[in-house]
């Protein structure tokens, strides 16, 4: 019982706490890949602490000795007596449940997600077959539009789209900076960062902090692909590019340069904050590592805190103790033997 309250006031105090403090928190902006690494594994460790609450109470604790056979057998006789209580077997069930269907929540709206998401891929395809043209010397699909717009479909492999009214708008860095910044999208597979943190949100539609995490996550693997463009173009011209393009607003089924907070992501163009010292990024790698590993320690610590000597006395077994007797004529004579059985 005290695991399981255990690993629901930290998933409320990582969702409570935590998730308002990196939604203020300023250094984001200069270490995306960091701050997309620490979104994600807050909010998914606080699903897991979720589901690892209700799994806890199911589980009984034994003590660890280094027999095998003791062990299990332990462990089958902790949960008969668990189960045979009434109270005990009520509680058992229910965290069952919980844990089985939290997790189960998570894994259909994973799937679920991803399913849509390769849907609407599908059926962007066929229409592009049907409406676009293929530009060779661009590597790219040109679609007959009037706004100007860029986007690509997720994937290895995956087409880049322009409209035509983009060709006519852009020049040719301007055209090299978004084309950078679409396939830094499909070479950072950004579209399963953005589709995990989709899932999530899903699956707690109730929790603000999950719709959070999607926004952010969102927003910060824009930044990246800007300074994947960035390092291959200059950095005002990526943000020209980003203002040509204006606010067009593709089918959320791809990855767009044109919209996403424009006016934003211009600013920390042209601002070009320093990126995070090594050292910094290392140890937040490492709390985000800490705190994500956290509900696995709080899980293990009662069984570790019951673990047994590492061997039993054998019935039978002979114990010999050596004692030192000294007394009047013993000479050299300084040991004793004596024979416990």
């Amino acid at each position: 019982m005290i695991v399981a309250i255990a690993l629901l006031v930290y998933a409320v105090v990582l969702l409570a706490a935590g998730v308002p403090a990196l939604a203020r928190a300023r250094w984001p902006d200069r270490a995306p890949r960091l701050a997309v690494f620490a979104w994600l594994g807050m909010t998914g460790t606080a699903a897991a602490s979720i589901a690892l609450s209700g799994l806890a109470l199911a589980v009984p604790q034994v003590r660890i000795t280094a027999s095998l056979m003791r062990l299990i057998s332990a462990s089958e006789i902790a949960l008969r007596t668990q189960f045979l209580d009434p109270d005990d077997h009520v509680l058992a069930v229910a965290g069952s449940l919980f844990g089985v269907a939290v997790l189960g929540r998570v894994c259909w709206c994973t799937a679920r997600t991803m399913a849509l998401a390769r849907l609407a891929r599908r059926r962007y395809r066929r229409g592009l077959a049907m409406a676009g043209r293929v530009d060779d010397k661009l590597g790219a699909i040109i679609v007959d539009h009037d706004e100007p717009a860029a986007w690509c479909l997720p994937g290895g492999g995956a087409p880049v789209v322009l409209t035509s009214s983009a060709l006519e708008t852009l020049d040719a860095e301007h055209l090299a900076a978004v084309l950078a910044h679409e396939r830094a999208h499909q070479r950072g597979r950004h579209h399963v960062l953005v589709g995990i943190a989709g899932s999530l949100s899903a699956a707690f539609p109730r929790l603000s902090a999950f719709r959070r995490t999607h926004e952010h996550v969102a927003w910060l693997v824009e930044l990246l692909a800007d300074d994947a463009a960035a390092a291959a173009c200059s950095r005002l011209t990526v943000a020209e590019a980003i203002l040509a393009l204006g606010a067009a607003s593709p089918e959320p089924a791809v990855l767009h340069a044109s919209t996403h907070y424009t006016a934003a992501r211009v600013r920390r163009l042209l601002a070009a904050p320093p990126a995070l010292r090594r050292p910094v990024s290392v140890a937040g790698i490492l709390a985000i590592t800490a705190l994500s590993a956290f509900p696995l320690a709080v899980l293990a610590a009662p069984t570790v805190a019951l673990i047994g000597p590492a061997r039993s006395p054998v019935p039978g077994q002979h114990v010999r103790a050596s004692t030192r007797h000294v007394g009047p004529g013993s000479g050299s004579h300084a040991g004793q033997t004596a024979e416990d059985e």
